[in-house]
């Protein structure tokens, strides 16, 4: 098991390493130059005072060293310096990680506290009414984006109760009740996707199992319905879902950025809005790395639940 996780995270740090030389390239390929950004507002710019700009900031040197200096100080954990305020990127990130990753929590919560039930009523009701109904509502779930979701969250709560989140954000320090309510919206906006994934995936394998010889054996012997179900059935029907659950932590990353701009959040993913904006290389680049870094590390636990759930594959 030891040398299955070495490996694993090997190639972890190899992937997340590839899509930041990918990320960088990309960035230096976005129209609009950074210095001349940051001196728009000075009158009479020289160009001589943009080569010394150019200077400071590292951008005079040849592309694939600067792309090198970073990589080798961000093994090191230094990211380098934001080119709009000066501060560590690394100081940056870790006062803008915690919000991005309780958000992150509470969608993967919804997503799980509402898609396993879901699947589990849609798979024991197969063909009626109800598993109808929700294979619809997972449908609907998967093809609505999740900015517009949480647009329509604002925009409806608004019209029919005259309710809307907090306009100031609290941290959960600071006022817990507050900081409940204003995740809660963009937290289910996240979540639905993978809901739907879920309850998907769940119905489909669990319907599987209970076609499966060893279910025929067990309902042979007289064993109650229930105990067949949650005993022997869900148990063997959770490794696509927990692989499933790994993939949309990434579609949970990536949703960030936008819905936490939309809600005023002040986390990692409004942090990587505004700095794309500014060409604020550095801070874009290191949320990148943290990213890869959450998504990699989180498949990587998963793949290590498996051989809990299934010690059939820990053994193999």
């Amino acid at each position: 098991m030891l040398e299955y996780v070495v490996r694993r995270g090997l190639y972890g740090v190899l992937v997340v390493a590839l899509v930041t030389v990918f990320v960088f390239l990309t960035l230096r390929l976005i129209p609009g130059d950074v210095v001349r950004l940051q001196l728009a507002d000075a009158p009479g710019v020289t160009p001589e005072q943009l080569a010394e700009r150019a200077a400071q900031l590292g951008l005079d040197q040849p592309l694939l060293t600067q792309l090198w200096v970073f990589l080798t100080d961000a093994v090191r954990g230094d990211f380098g310096t934001s080119f709009q305020s000066g501060e560590p990127v690394t100081a940056l990130i870790a006062e803008r990680l915690p919000t991005t990753l309780q958000l992150g929590v509470m969608a993967v919560l919804v997503s799980i506290l509402l898609g396993v039930p879901l699947g589990l009523l849609s798979a024991v009701r197969q063909n009626s009414w109800l598993d109808q109904g929700l294979r619809a509502v997972s449908v609907a779930g998967l093809s609505i984006p999740n900015f517009w979701l949480g647009l329509l969250l604002v925009t409806y709560l608004a019209l029919w109760f005259s309710w809307s989140p907090p306009l100031v954000y609290r941290t959960p320090g600071e006022d817990l009740g507050s900081n409940l309510v204003h995740m809660a919206l963009p937290a289910i906006a996240l979540g639905v996707a993978g809901m739907a994934a879920i309850a998907r995936m769940l119905r489909s394998s669990l319907l599987e199992v209970l076609r499966s010889p060893f279910v025929r054996t067990v309902r042979a012997k007289g064993a109650p319905e229930h105990t067949i179900l949650f005993t022997h059935a869900v148990r063997n029907s959770l490794v696509p879902v927990f692989s499933l659950l790994g993939l949309q932590v990434g579609h949970i990353l990536g949703g960030t950025v936008i819905l936490e701009s939309i809600f005023a959040i002040p986390g990692m993913g409004m942090l990587i809005f505004e700095s794309v904006q500014v060409r604020d290389y550095p801070v874009v680049l290191g949320c990148v790395v943290v990213y890869g870094a959450v998504f990699v590390l989180v498949n990587l636990v998963v793949d290590v639940l498996y051989g809990v759930i299934d010690p059939r594959i820990r053994y193999a």
